[in-house]
């Protein structure tokens, strides 16, 4: 059976007079599109543009609520309770949904963005919380999360389709999480070298840890940042080589 992987990006993150990422550039070489909801990013003219031009590059639109935190890019933790964070979630799904509507493109998925994705990774009332909120928005709607995480646990709880996510740029400590971004090694610099680790990932399903252990893990979908000063060139150059290797590079909702 062919093997089949999608590349999903952090989208619409440019606010008011303020451009971050390569959103255009990045479009040819995506299939999934994570889109900014206005809390740690974005506002309803970036929300309005990048749907659109997800549509005008056939990429899966997705939603990508993170905690109210502009000034901290939604990558500080907040202590939102269970119920607060369901309707946190709620909420800014239902905002990209609009946008959604007005382009008549079919929402896919929603990927929880910085601290509260990886807050959701681990603890399991965040978890279900966000995958409550995902079935209640719209019980097809696919949910990403970190490979081996308490929230694709929570997804299926609740009944939803999940997509098991891996980092190309993030290098990963031996329980399976991501190194902290405030430690020296948490990201991989070198194209090469992030290349490498995702092709460990997809035909091996293991990957190094930063003590050198290999560990097990479950790539549906493949993460690529978009605010890297050669983030498009890197999108070209991993997605070429997925089908160098015979790796067919589709949306998950396909």
């Amino acid at each position: 059976m062919e093997k089949r992987i999608d590349l999903n990006c952090d989208m619409g993150e440019s606010f008011g007079a303020y451009t971050i990422g390569a959103d255009k550039e990045l479009m040819e070489h995506i299939t999934s599109a994570n889109i900014a909801c206005g809390a740690h990013a974005g506002d309803p003219n970036v929300m309005d543009r990048t749907v659109s031009l997800a549509k005008e590059y056939g990429v899966g639109v997705g939603a990508h609520p993170g905690f109210p935190d502009i000034e901290g890019f939604g990558r500080r933790m907040i202590d939102f309770s269970a119920d607060e964070i369901y309707r946190m979630v709620v909420h800014q799904i239902g905002s990209l949904q609009a946008f959604c509507a007005v382009h008549d493109v079919p929402m896919q998925h929603v990927k929880p963005h910085g601290a509260l994705y990886n807050f959701a990774a681990k603890n399991w009332e965040a978890a279900d919380a966000v995958a409550r909120a995902v079935r209640d928005v719209n019980p097809d709607l696919i949910l990403f999360g970190l490979a081996g995480s308490e929230l694709l646990a929570a997804g299926r709880n609740a009944g939803l389709k999940v997509a098991s996510e891996v980092f190309a740029d993030r290098t990963y400590q031996p329980d399976g999480s991501l190194t902290p971004r405030g430690q020296d090694n948490a990201l991989i610099e070198r194209t090469e070298d992030a290349v490498e680790q995702v092709k460990q990932m997809v035909n091996d399903g293991q990957v190094r840890a930063v003590n050198g252990e290999m560990i097990d893990i479950m790539a549906d979908t493949i993460c690529v940042h978009g605010d890297g000063p050669h983030a498009a060139e890197f999108a070209e150059k991993l997605r070429a080589m997925l089908e160098e290797d015979g790796v067919e590079v589709c949306s998950v909702g396909e």
